[in-house]
């Protein structure tokens, strides 16, 4: 492998004048170690390869198995769906870290009709030796033992998603059953548990085929935990295709016995007669996350084939895709050790540094970018940007147990390294593609200027001053954010009554004309000509997220913005916060729900922080109001609710049902007491899974994107699945 010493540094002086060129202080890697780095990444996961024997001899314990099923919000994050299918990763990632290892190179994993999941592996085995010190079989040291595991040293693993020797025994004490099956040593051997405890010694139960190894690992969760919590078969799905995607030489299955679905019906057969069959899906993508940059970017009009970079530095591997769209967006996804780390971190600022040193150099290089031009910022080479990048390292440091950011310092010049030397080769052989990227880059920087000027001019009306409030804000007395909530009204019909049934010490309404813009597919500066969007941004009084934030910038930035540019300071800040709520308060049907993710999108890709830190909440209007007699009327959201209404007082007399249009058929009373009173109303709060994020990122852009064909195909393969249709005028 090449050594630190050998890597090639690029100093760019980016500032120079058209024509010249830049200084580069270059440490020449020679032939023999760039022949070595391609043959690291000829086989990708050898990083991780192990010639070490895996025993018993090699589970090290930190600690007992105590108190997990006591506390198990102290081990696994709590009891909901999300600690549920921390489960599932701790076990799938096991048999992932066997592939790493050079052990394994398919996985199948199932989902049975009771609930219960399946993960077998053809990797080595979990041991079935006596460990030395505690004298039981290795199988059972791990699922009895919280700090058990072969990821302590770098003897059996030398690259794994964590220690994952204290996630199994979780596992284990939080399931009512599970069962342990190993191929290994040309026999077949057997150990069951019951929350946590052995209930079936290791045994031999057969003979194993001529060169059959591996685990499968079979558990239920207990409901005695996790209640009527059940694994999400999409998550599982969606977890394993990224698998794939990351590990190239591995194959994933996934059956799917609880979710049955229907096969194709041949022609003259009744749809009665066919039998619903478990779902069967396949994950292997030979070009690993080049394809998923692919996958990516199906919604999106991409402007070039998709790039990949791979390089090796020690005994440390760094693998880069991505590809640049018409979009205004752009898209990171981060991996360490196939661990998603979706706040980024060092593998993520290594890329964005190169990525930008090195455009801007080309520009300068080319006379595209001229003397009197200043240079294109992070922002403004990253627009339309679909990019993969994936780490794997031996000790893999987070900043926390979530684990939702690299924090290897050592990395970030890794990266850096590696994409600026092969992407200024990629580029000077492919002039065509650096031209079209460089042209997006310069579209991009003129549109960010005229947004940058745009939210300035709204920044000037500064929404600490009464006087430059919207017009048509009725804003509340209090002046503590923490008390304050802003409801986002759907039209000025709506404002009225809601304006009367507020609360005007702690509820400001702002009526909102019409839908908005799709900031999904239109630029920031456009964006920012919309007025409804204006007054929301007044009124909230945070500014706009448009930029990048000091984290993300070059170390030397001072390369890549000028002074004055530093001076105007962050555009979003989250301190100076209006109202501690925001609620979207629009009309309980299609149009209604149309302009509710018109406004998350905008929040989405702007504003960000507000959902991150919770501020964003849907409200719950009703549906139908039902009168019985002259005093008693009820409200119902939906039409199971009405029918349960009406079940109840089915006996009575002049029960009258009226069906809302929208908000503005209600009057101030029906408002304050089924969608604004504190202590009558339900909110939604809008939350973001870190973990889903890319699903999340999808699903953006399926809906909300240029493209009709990804949105169709999504409608119709999901169509039967639909529970709540508005068929209503």
């Amino acid at each position: 492998m090449a050594s630190k010493a050998a890597t090639r540094s690029i100093n760019l002086d980016s500032t120079k004048p058209n024509g010249a060129t830049p200084t580069e202080e270059i440490t020449k890697r020679s032939a023999a170690e760039r022949a070595a780095e391609e043959a690291a990444m000829e086989n990708v996961g050898s990083v991780g390869h192990v010639s070490s024997e895996y025993n018993a001899g090699q589970i090290q314990v930190l600690e007992g198995l105590e108190a997990v099923r006591l506390r198990p919000g102290m081990y696994i994050g709590g009891t909901d769906a999300k600690a549920l299918h921390h489960l599932f990763t701790e076990v799938s990632d096991n048999a992932v870290d066997e592939a790493m290892a050079g052990h394994c190179d398919r996985i199948e994993v199932v989902l049975m009709a009771d609930g219960s999941v399946s993960v077998k592996d053809n990797g080595r085995g979990i041991p079935v030796d006596i460990n030395p010190q505690y004298g039981i079989p290795g199988v059972e040291l791990a699922l009895t033992k919280l700090h058990a595991g072969g990821k302590f040293d770098s003897g059996a693993y030398k690259v794994s998603g964590g220690l994952h020797g204290v996630g199994v025994s979780c596992v284990n004490a939080t399931a009512d059953r599970m069962t342990i099956t190993i191929w290994r040593d040309g026999k077949v051997h057997r150990i069951k548990f019951e929350r946590g405890v052995t209930v079936e010694k290791l045994k031999v139960i057969g003979k194993a085929k001529p060169g059959e190894h591996g685990t499968l690992v079979e558990w239920h969760a207990d409901p005695e935990i996790f209640a009527d919590h059940q694994y999400d078969g999409e998550k599982i799905e969606r977890r394993l295709r990224e698998l794939a995607y990351l590990n190239k030489n591995l194959t994933l299955t996934f059956t799917n016995e609880r979710d049955l679905t229907l096969p194709a019906i041949p022609e003259g057969v009744e749809q009665e007669d066919v039998k619903p069959v478990p779902v069967y899906k396949s994950f292997h993508f030979t070009k690993g996350i080049l394809e998923y940059v692919e996958h990516l970017n199906e919604t999106k009009d991409p402007l070039h084939k998709p790039i990949y970079f791979g390089g090796a530095r020690d005994t440390t591997i760094a693998e880069v895709a991505f590809q640049y769209n018409s979009s205004y967006q752009d898209t990171i996804l981060s991996f360490a050790n196939n661990i998603n780390t979706p706040d980024g971190g060092t593998h993520v600022s290594g890329l964005k540094t190169a990525l930008t040193r090195v455009l801007n150099n080309y520009a300068r290089r080319t006379g595209i970018l001229k003397e009197k031009d200043s240079n294109f910022s992070g922002d403004d080479v990253r627009e339309g940007l679909t990019a993969i990048v994936s780490v794997k390292l031996t000790h893999p440091l987070f900043n926390g147990q979530e684990k939702h950011r690299l924090i290897n310092s050592e990395i970030d010049g890794v990266v850096a390294s590696i994409v600026s030397e092969k992407l200024a080769e990629y580029m000077e052989e492919n002039p065509a593609v650096a031209k079209r990227i460089i042209d997006k880059s310069l579209t991009s920087q003129r549109a960010r200027d005229a947004a940058r000027r745009a939210s300035e001019l709204v920044k000037r009306q500064s929404a600490l001053e009464s006087n430059s409030l919207p017009g048509k804000l009725a804003d509340c007395t209090d002046k503590d954010p923490r008390r304050c909530e802003l409801f986002l009204v759907e039209g000025d019909s709506a404002g009225g009554p809601a304006k009367q049934g507020r609360d005007r010490r702690t509820q400001a309404i702002l009526p909102l004309r019409g839908k908005i813009l799709n900031a999904g597919k239109t630029r920031i500066d456009k964006v920012l000509e919309n007025e409804e969007i204006r007054a929301m941004i007044t009124a909230l009084g945070t500014g706009i997220a448009y930029g990048s934030s000091d984290e993300d910038e070059d170390p030397n930035s001072e390369l890549l913005e000028t002074k004055a540019d530093k001076a105007k300071g962050p555009s979003y800040d989250l301190s100076k916060l209006r109202y501690h709520k925001l609620i979207i308060m629009t009309d309980a049907d299609v149009d209604g729900d149309h302009i509710r993710t018109l406004l998350l999108t905008f929040l989405w890709y702007y504003m960000r922080p507000l959902l991150e830190n919770g501020h964003v909440y849907i409200a719950q209007p009703p549906l139908f109001r039902v009168k019985v007699g002259k005093n008693d009327q009820y409200y119902a959201k939906n039409e199971a609710e009405r029918d349960a209404i009406l079940k109840t007082h089915r006996n009575k007399r002049d029960v009258v049902v009226n069906r809302f249009k929208g908000l503005g058929e209600m009057d101030a009373i029906d408002l304050a007491e089924t969608t604004m009173d504190v202590g009558k109303r339900q909110l939604a709060q809008v939350q973001i899974d870190p973990e889903n994020l890319p699903a999340a990122l999808e699903m953006f852009d399926i809906f909300m994107s240029d493209k009709v064909e990804p949105r169709r195909d999504f409608i119709v393969s999901h169509a039967k699945e639909v529970t709540d249709v508005d068929w209503h005028g």
